[in-house]
């Protein structure tokens, strides 16, 4: 890890939105470690893929390296550009049956 003078808009090169929506809850995971990949990221971002190999969330990643979340988000993403990161798909992302829920309900309120 880089001292910590070095701000965090340095690590990100300016950038503060991700290209990918990465939400706190968001898992992440390594699908195909490459150690020479890794040993030519840059100190944060080698950091987080190879916190990565195990599945686990950006909220996750940001308390353990103690880097801001928005960093994570923005190297997060650039490894996923680089198929380097597999981001797991969250429930924002499916699409709801309505009729399915309400009767999931009704049969609650059964209960």
């Amino acid at each position: 890890m880089r001292s910590t003078r070095v701000r965090p808009y340095a690590i990100t090169r300016g950038r503060t939105r991700p290209r990918h929506l990465l939400l706190v809850e968001t898992l992440v995971s390594v699908p195909n470690y490459d150690p020479q990949a890794s040993a030519q990221l840059m100190p944060e971002a080698q950091a987080l893929y190879e916190r990565a190999r195990q599945r686990t969330s950006v909220a996750e990643l940001s308390a353990a390296l103690d880097i801001p979340l928005g960093v994570i988000r923005v190297l997060l993403s650039d490894l996923a550009s680089q198929d380097m990161v597999y981001i797991h798909p969250t429930g924002h992302e499916y699409q709801y049956d309505l009729q399915l829920l309400e009767r999931i309900l009704d049969g609650l309120k059964g209960v």
